[in-house]
């Protein structure tokens, strides 16, 4: 957990985040007194204030916000222009590491906005744990929902998102899910793409400017293998040593061996970075011994790297090839 927060645990039941077993406090992290970033003056760049007015326009704002360096900036930017009437919201479930939700509570502190901690359940649903190809819009729509309630709740305008430009282009059925909802997004509406928004962030000073980017645990199980608590917690157990190991870009791939019920076991296929690939294979005996230690019966290395999509890429359109 964050600083000051070694002790806290999520409730399981409602949310809230409990400190101890006799003393609980609602869900709600606050931030820094004030924020540590910097907020160049106006007319120091174009693309930054276009994305303050499309924000200041809204009034008030739930920002979807997973620590992520696109979230983390649209939450900053929202801050700066509607102070308190800008609230992060990070959905908490068996799908986000636990690094990561330590992560998003620490990059809110820095920018000194409100933040909430949101249990969501897209695993209870059948469309999402059936993991097929359209997994991502169940989640999604999950999270969606859980912002209307609490948008309702909390009497904010508007809910938005860290869609960029890039997003674009890969198979994205989560961005659906937000047509669906009305959920806006401002990145897109200011024409930012990634690299846009990292000039950006590292101008603001954000810890996260050049943070590789991230996906839910679930993208790590093929398309067709179930999704349970049980796998996301071996992936993140695993990637989490990696990280510890100074290996930056990762991704665990969770293979089943032996079908569905993976009675033999199940294999880890690592991607990391293009340029840490040679790292992680004189690591090799490090990492094998993490995987091993974490219930993987076969640890293998893929040699293509981390590359965008690559959980896509045994998709022939939107559908999973037929055999």
């Amino acid at each position: 957990m964050g600083q000051g927060l070694d002790q806290a645990e999520l409730h399981p039941l409602d949310g809230r985040l409990t400190r101890s077993a006799h003393q609980a406090s609602p869900c709600y992290i606050p931030g820094m007194a004030a924020s540590s970033l910097t907020s160049p003056p106006r007319g120091t760049d174009a693309q930054l204030d276009r994305l303050r007015d499309i924000l200041g326009d809204m009034g008030s704002a739930i920002v979807c916000f997973s620590g992520g360096v696109d979230s983390a900036f649209v939450l900053a930017v929202a801050h700066e222009v509607l102070g308190e009437r800008a609230i992060g919201l990070t959905a908490v479930s068996p799908s986000l590491a636990p690094e990561e939700k330590d992560l998003a509570i620490e990059v809110a502190r820095q920018i000194g906005a409100r933040h909430e901690l949101v249990v969501s359940h897209e695993l209870d649903l059948e469309s999402y744990a059936a993991n097929n190809p359209d997994r991502c819009f169940h989640c999604k729509s999950e999270l969606y929902r859980l912002c209307a309630e609490k948008q309702a709740e909390w009497s904010v305008a508007r809910v938005v998102n860290g869609t960029n430009q890039d997003d674009l282009g890969d198979y994205r059925p989560g961005l659906d899910a937000a047509r669906e909802r009305g959920v806006r997004s401002p990145l897109l509406e200011a024409g930012l793409h990634k690299t846009d928004v990292r000039r950006l962030a590292a101008m603001l000073g954000l810890r996260v400017w050049d943070r590789p980017a991230a996906a839910c645990l679930s993208s790590r199980l093929p398309y067709g293998t179930r999704v349970t608590p049980e796998r996301l917690a071996q992936v993140a157990a695993l990637e989490e040593d990696l990280h510890r190991m100074g290996l930056g870009q990762v991704r665990v791939r969770w293979h089943g061996l032996g079908g569905e019920a993976a009675d033999g076991g199940a294999m880890a296929r690592i991607e990391v970075g293009q340029a840490e690939l040679a790292r992680a294979f004189e690591l090799r005996e490090a990492v094998v011994s993490a995987g091993k230690r974490h219930g993987y019966a076969y640890v293998t290395l893929d040699l293509q790297g981390y590359r965008v999509g690559s959980h896509n890429e045994v998709l022939r359109g939107r559908r999973l090839p037929v055999l």
